[in-house]
């Protein structure tokens, strides 16, 4: 046989298998198609959950193996009863083809990042911005998300789905049902004393169990947010007045800046090796050192921190359907303004003053996706002035949100390098990665300086600044980056964040405040449950709502 002859032959075959390959279409049931689909979620979509797991020692020997296979096959019995209540022979396709999409996100996320998928971090997802979330979109994701996600869904097309009579049909599905039932009580009656033993003392593992990890989180955000659409917010301190003082004594203006992502640890003025906090140090505010965060992501710490209930007595419910400290100040008669580079106030300005600079276009501080912080100075001194009472000015920052850090500040305080410049941090060192973090944290650093001095050159006011971080960030330490842990298990990484407080001259004296005294305390541990109680004590606001012991500055006030 010629040459060009086994060349044409092979062409032949080559395209023979490919028009096979093309004309493949295979027939199953339903129960056999949500069978399958239930064995390659359990089988694919949980390394993550397995990873935990394996880091108890619960998997350890023969009698780990036996723990492995018992939770194989759990979770892929209760993804059979799941999807055996939702799939019909015409939901099942387009169902099966989302489920396929977004887990494949979900995994490749919770593998990068470690991320835990409880309902905290879900609705800290549903209300992302839409440039933080393309910061989340990057080459990484593109493979995984083929091969986990589109390649079995268009394998799912080419399936027929084999008829069968309603009455045949109610029959089968009920005795997968129930045969789904019996394997998923077996297997875990079979280890029931080291499942028990390892959910309980490891809860946070169930938020790894994937797609019932999203599915249930989505449920509960739903079910939440419809709740508190049908009620008004509660009211708190409507009894609020503030301190009557001398005939023709200045107005006092509080700028209280809500910082994002920023850790104590790496705070120049907390003693970190490195000075990132250069600007401030020679202003020499009142740096507090050990300050516990209300929770590890901005969805729960923000209404946290700004509600009379804090950490102490948490509630997240009722935390999101009561009114704030921003109200409280409202019912005082103290002026208010929320001025936001980030996500929204989350609730917490809801009926008063806002601005938000998300859809700001400004050739100097802005891009295409969002802007610096530099932006929330903007025309604030016009603000001030149209305000002839006491105010409150929150400016929320969007810091040192990740994983983009590097868009984070300007090119000029890029000190520490190399850094990493893409938010792919799976392809950055560590080095480079805390080099972008830092270099963040300067410019928040020159933000607070310049504020200071802006507050400080208003002569016709009393003013003061506190500046208060949400939560910290994890940068690789444990293998975890980013935040939203779950606050039972998270690290100290995103749970101690950096306070200051800087007070005019007059309005320290306005107010009675010992300085000497205020910096015997700076080392105690405190938390953003002071926040509440230390404005309110600041602003000399009389509350039922107040409580004296948490007024960081009640302590070193003396009667004026």
């Amino acid at each position: 046989m010629s040459e060009s002859t086994m060349a044409a032959t092979a062409a032949f075959d080559l395209g023979r298998v490919l028009r096979q390959g093309l004309s493949w279409r295979p027939q199953l049931t339903l129960q056999q198609l949500t069978l399958a689909a239930s064995l390659y979620f359990a089988a694919f979509s949980n390394t993550a959950f397995f990873h935990g797991v394996a880091a108890t020692g619960a998997l350890d020997g023969w009698h780990g193996a036996l723990i492995a296979a018992c939770l194989f096959a759990a979770i892929a019995a209760l993804n059979m009863l799941l999807l055996s209540l939702v799939l019909t022979r015409w939901t099942a396709k387009p169902l099966l083809t989302l489920l396929l999409l977004v887990t494949a996100l979900a995994v490749h996320f919770m593998r990068e990042y470690t991320v835990y998928l409880d309902t905290d971090m879900l609705r800290n997802i549903l209300h992302t911005q839409r440039s933080e979330s393309a910061e989340l979109v990057s080459p990484g994701l593109i493979l995984p998300f083929i091969g986990y996600g589109v390649v079995p869904a268009l394998l799912l097309w080419r399936v027929r789905i084999r008829r069968r009579t309603p009455l045949r049909a109610l029959l089968v599905r009920g005795l997968g049902f129930s045969a789904a039932l019996i394997v998923a009580a077996g297997a875990i009656l079979l280890a029931f004393q080291d499942l028990s033993a390892l959910m309980r003392n490891h809860r946070e593992l169930r938020h790894l169990v994937t797609p019932a990890n999203y599915l249930v989180a989505l449920t509960r955000v739903v079910i939440d947010e419809h709740a508190a659409e049908k009620k008004p917010l509660a009211p708190i301190g409507l009894d609020a007045r503030v301190v009557p003082r001398r005939t023709g004594a200045r107005p006092r203006l509080l700028v209280l800046v809500v910082g994002e992502t920023v850790r104590a640890q790496n705070w120049g003025l907390n003693g970190y090796a490195r000075q990132t906090t250069p600007q401030l140090a020679a202003r020499a505010p009142l740096n507090f050192t050990d300050v516990s965060a209300c929770g590890s992501s901005t969805e729960v710490s923000l209404p946290c921190m700004f509600s009379v209930y804090g950490r102490t007595n948490h509630d997240a419910r009722r935390i999101k359907q009561s009114q704030s400290l921003l109200h409280v100040l409202d019912h005082a008669g103290i002026a208010t303004l929320w001025r936001d580079n980030q996500t929204g106030c989350k609730g917490v300005c809801e009926g008063l003053p806002y601005e938000s600079f998300d859809q700001t276009h400004d050739s100097g501080a802005c891009d295409e996706d969002s802007c610096l912080d530099e932006i929330l100075l903007r025309g604030l001194s016009e603000k001030v002035a149209a305000q002839p009472g006491d105010s409150v000015i929150v400016l929320h920052q969007l810091g040192n949100h990740g994983p983009s850090y590097f868009k984070r500040y300007p090119a000029r305080l890029r000190r520490f390098t190399p850094t990493c410049d893409t938010p792919d941090l799976g392809h950055c060192t560590r080095e480079e990665i805390l080099n972008a973090y830092d270099n963040a944290i300067l410019y928040t650093d020159e933000l607070l300086a310049h504020t200071i001095d802006l507050l400080a050159s208003m002569e016709d006011r009393d003013t003061a600044l506190i500046y208060l971080s949400d939560h910290g960030e994890s940068l690789g330490e444990g293998g975890l980056y980013l935040h939203g842990v779950p606050y039972a298990i998270a690290p100290a990484t995103q749970l101690r964040v950096p306070m200051l407080v800087w007070l005019s001259p007059s309005f320290a004296l306005s107010r009675g405040i010992d300085f000497a005294c205020l910096r015997s305390f700076t080392h105690a541990p405190i938390s953003h449950d002071n926040l509440f109680h230390s404005v309110l004590g600041l602003m000399q606001v009389h509350t039922a709502a107040y409580v004296a012991t948490l007024d960081l500055f009640g302590p070193c006030t003396h009667a004026t």
